[in-house]
């Protein structure tokens, strides 16, 4: 009998991994198609998706949220939204605004 191919898993190998960039940024913009312009650190703006992973786990991402960005070294104006900040997880925490601390 002959052996069987083994089948290659999908998705990036350790290499590919390496040659990402990750950077912080905060959203400016919700765009069409589940996109968003995003406002990097070093003060670029660009076009970010959001990955596979956190469409499947419904993780909503609003204007004014903290995410961190995948960058590939081939196109430094689109990006990959890989994860999404708590308010908890930020040192800086939102105002607290007038109906927030009314009583019913």
């Amino acid at each position: 009998m002959a052996k069987r191919k083994k089948l290659k898993k999908k998705g990036l190998s350790q290499d590919k991994k390496e040659d990402l960039i990750e950077i912080m940024g905060i959203i400016e913009e919700a765009l069409p198609n589940a996109m968003f312009r995003v406002k990097l650190e070093n003060n670029h703006t660009i076009i970010c998706h959001i990955s596979g992973k956190m469409r499947m786990l419904y993780i909503k991402i609003l204007v004014g949220d903290r995410v961190r960005v995948e960058l590939t070294p081939y196109d430094l104006t689109r990006g990959r939204i890989v994860y999404r900040e708590n308010l908890r997880d930020t040192t800086v925490k939102a105002p607290i605004t007038q109906h927030q601390t009314r009583k019913r």
